[in-house]
């Protein structure tokens, strides 16, 4: 991990340069002295010593926290392994002289690098305080600091400790890294394996993974979310012409691919660190604090905060809520300011003093507007008032933010939407605009944001759908779409369904969806399927919510080639669902299905040979639905059955306890009843 900081510190000189350019052109060539010094810095840290030192002193870790579900045999091959690697060490000299010279010397690194990364936060903000002059001695003064931080750094490499021969020990840490093996088949000795493949992680991944265990249990983060925490947190590099989104995405991934992050199975698209790599994460420095049920735990901390993750569940107390006042008000270099569920009603104006922030969450707030300052934040990239306040509309105010990326906004009440102004479009490094209402003229201003890669819009209606269609057709790079139209108050064929009544889409059939859609999200009642549906071939994920369509939907839909999650939430107002709704072949990718119906009472048969990939199935206030389908025996992929709000005969007949068709589901592993479990026969809580 030595060479991550420095990393860390180079991506930061690269943002600014890149972000800032005609700003700083009189000192670019500063900067990219530095760039380069750190270079030298970084390949010196990847030398094998620091891989074994830092590895030995993981292993000692690991003994520490897992010692109690060790077996004798995995503590001795622990113990074997810190031999090892003592061995390593003692090829290039004395062990415990090269631990302690390179231990002073990383540190003597980290202070420095440190404080040259606090003094260019100051400068940024000191910057967007100057004009003319103040501004042109503020630039100078930044670029003598540079070349003496410049200076600093080729001091501390001249001080540098002599490590041995790099061939022998570069040959023995592959030996190391490749065949010191575990027995897999063994739980608690595979822990050790678990450490190794930790240590081998490299740095990009490893920083990725440290900052998403800060979001442990209920606090769940969708993969789109962790990509906005992750780039905002300056943990991906920033290339010209590169998507630093797409970076994060396939960190994420990676680590999905290595077990190190595993999907949470009772929340489509969210993560968690699974153990041990939870534990075996080092704790994020104290400039990155995560804070979870902080209904009184919120203190006072350091003016040099980067991070702030709060979470609660129930809101904050008076106490922790000052408290966190004070907070933003002496954070100044914060970055990334995430408060979840905290219930705030306002934010103090001192939030636009912090010109770093990139990150500014407030999701289920109270929060009715922001304040005015909020225009100072130049470096903003993300903007999360999702739930906020039932009155909540942006000011022009938000046309200033010139680096915002992802826009998300929605208030909880009437349709949802919240009003943009005017010049939206100005925006140019938007990507993600998310609730808003696209009528009174922003229906047409969006044809102009083609970089947007996700679109929601709310409160659709006649006179700006057509607008609206030909716009969506221009995003040629959109890659996931949300429609709901407006509400109407008027009552569906479902005879206990008053609520979430929406009016019929407007001219929908005349709709060409961008050909690179990937999610695709319909709300409000449909006269008919669209037959363009049936041509989406990159589709992977479709929500029909409230279609109310007497017509089978997935006539069309189950040829979707890489469809693989499909809710139907009122999609279908018939009373059964018959074999050719699940014909042999069909849906050949689908993992995901939800049905949420009113109105649905029995399924009858699924062909065999349908749903090939199904991992998991859920049934959502289906209060009426009294039949599983016979063929669902014959799903062998299928993980997970979800039951929530159904009719209580179809428990009885599904009981393991002499229910007449528990044959239909008793290979599924784990089956869900509310807040019940049935897993290999039996009931528990």
């Amino acid at each position: 991990m030595a060479k991550s900081f420095v990393t860390l510190f180079q991506w930061r000189l690269n943002s600014v340069l890149l972000q800032e350019n005609e700003i700083l052109l009189a000192v670019k060539d500063q900067i990219l002295s530095l760039v380069n010094k750190l270079d030298e810095v970084g390949s010196f840290l990847g030398h094998p010593v620091f891989w074994t030192l830092h590895a030995r002193e993981m292993a000692e870790s690991f003994l520490k926290l897992f010692e109690p579900k060790l077996k004798k045999k995995g503590n001795d091959q622990m113990v074997s392994l810190i031999r090892q690697l003592d061995e390593v060490t003692r090829v290039a000299g004395d062990v415990e002289r090269i631990r302690a010279c390179c231990q002073t010397w990383v540190s003597e690194l980290r202070v420095m690098l440190h404080e040259a990364e606090d003094y260019v936060d100051n400068f940024i903000i000191k910057l967007y305080g100057h004009t003319g002059q103040d501004q042109k001695e503020s630039i100078a003064e930044f670029g003598s600091e540079l070349e003496n931080i410049n200076t600093r750094v080729s001091q501390i490499m001249n001080r540098r400790p002599q490590l041995g021969a790099s061939p022998i020990l570069e040959e023995i840490q592959q030996f190391l890294r490749s065949r010191f093996s575990f027995d897999e088949d063994d739980e608690e000795t595979a822990l050790a394996s678990c450490m190794l493949n930790y240590i081998n992680l490299p740095y990009d991944l490893k920083l990725s993974l440290l900052f998403c265990r800060a979001f442990p249990g209920y606090y769940r983060k969708t993969k789109g979310a962790l990509v906005r925490v992750l780039v905002a947190a300056g943990l991906i590099q920033e290339k010209p012409g590169e998507l630093m989104e797409e970076t994060a995405r396939e960190n994420i991934e990676k680590l999905v691919d290595l077990g190190m992050l595993e999907e949470d199975q009772s929340e489509w698209d969210c993560f968690r660190v699974p153990s041990p790599y939870y534990e075996l994460s080092l704790s994020v420095t104290a400039r990155h604090v995560s804070i979870h049920d902080a209904e009184n735990t919120i203190t006072n901390m350091n003016s040099l905060l980067h991070s702030l993750f709060v979470s609660a569940k129930d809101g904050l107390s008076k106490a922790s809520s000052d408290c966190l006042e004070t907070v933003l008000y002496n954070a100044k270099r914060v970055q990334v300011l995430d408060l979840e569920n905290t219930q705030l009603k306002s934010l103090p104006d001192e939030v636009g003093k912090s010109v770093n922030l990139r990150y500014l969450g407030v999701r289920h707030s109270e929060i009715n507007e922001l304040p005015e300052s909020i225009s100072n934040l130049r470096n903003l990239q993300t903007l999360d008032i999702s739930w906020s306040g039932d009155e909540f509309e942006l000011s022009n105010g938000v046309l200033n933010l010139a680096q915002l990326r992802h826009l998300k906004v929605f208030r909880p009440v009437n349709d949802g939407e919240v009003r943009v102004p005017r010049g939206i479009s100005r925006l140019r490094n938007l990507q993600t605009l998310e609730g808003i209402y696209a009528g009174g003229g922003i229906a047409k201003e969006l044809g102009n944001m083609t970089q947007l890669r996700s679109l929601e819009v709310r409160c659709l209606s006649d006179d700006h759908a057509d607008e609206l269609y030909a716009s969506a057709t221009k995003l040629t790079g959109l890659r996931n779409l949300s429609l709901t139209v407006e509400g109407n108050g008027i009552a569906y064929d479902s005879s206990d369904s008053d609520d979430n009544e929406y009016s019929v889409f407007p001219c929908l059939e005349t709709f060409s969806p961008p050909p690179l859609l990937e999610t695709l999200e319909l709300v409000g009642c449909l006269t008919e399927m669209p037959l363009w549906l049936g041509s989406m071939e990159n589709l992977t994920k479709l929500y029909l919510c409230y279609s109310h369509l007497s017509e089978n939907p997935t006539t069309i839909l189950q040829f979707l080639p890489n469809l693989k999650y499909l809710l139907m939430g009122g999609a279908y107002k018939g009373k059964r669902m018959e074999i050719e709704f699940f014909r042999a072949g069909g849906f050949p990718k689908l993992e995901y299905l939800t049905i949420a119906s009113d109105d649905l009472v029995e399924w009858t048969e699924i062909e065999e040979g349908a749903l090939p990939s199904l991992k998991q199935l859920r049934f959502s206030n289906c209060t009426r639905l009294m039949v599983l389908p016979e063929g669902l025996q014959h799903v062998t992929t299928l993980q997970i059955l979800d039951l929530w709000n159904v009719h209580e005969d179809l428990i009885r007949r599904l009981s393991p306890n002499g229910g007449p068709e528990n044959y239909k589901i008793k290979h599924i592993p784990v089956v869900k009843y509310l807040g019940q479990m049935m897993s290999r026969g039996f009931w528990t809580q």
